[in-house]
């Protein structure tokens, strides 16, 4: 569901498989209330993005961390216990894949599942 009515916003006027940056509403209507999915450095995170702008960090063996996040411009971005500013990434589209992307790191893929689900099932 989550899928298809953000590949209609996103991929609307696109022919050819190509990569799409999200727009700031289009950011926030895939991640609000939903779960990412993915690896970061090597390692599975699951992170769950509340409508109230908490958002929750989990990985395997470890205490989960609850942040903040929010969308500002075309930026998603969230703050962690202990950082004093925002950190912003950008969120691509591609062949039906979900990317972060930043100046500083490549793209790394991620899903997205509808619903807090932080506990693999």
């Amino acid at each position: 569901m989550i899928r298809f009515a953000l590949a209609l916003a996103v991929c609307a006027g696109a022919v050819d498989a190509q990569s799409v940056k999200l727009r700031g509403n289009e950011i926030d209507i895939l991640l609000s209330g939903n779960t990412a999915i993915g690896v970061w450095d090597g390692v599975p995170y699951r992170q769950y993005f509340d409508t109230d702008g908490t958002t929750i960090f989990a990985q395997p063996g470890t205490r989960s961390a609850r942040g903040q996040w929010r969308v500002e411009g075309e930026e998603y971005q969230s703050l962690w216990p202990g950082d004093t500013d925002w950190e912003g990434w950008f969120v691509m589209e591609y062949a039906g894949d979900w990317f972060w992307v930043s100046k500083t790191t490549p793209p790394t893929p991620f899903e997205v599942v509808e619903g807090e689900q932080l506990v693999a099932q």
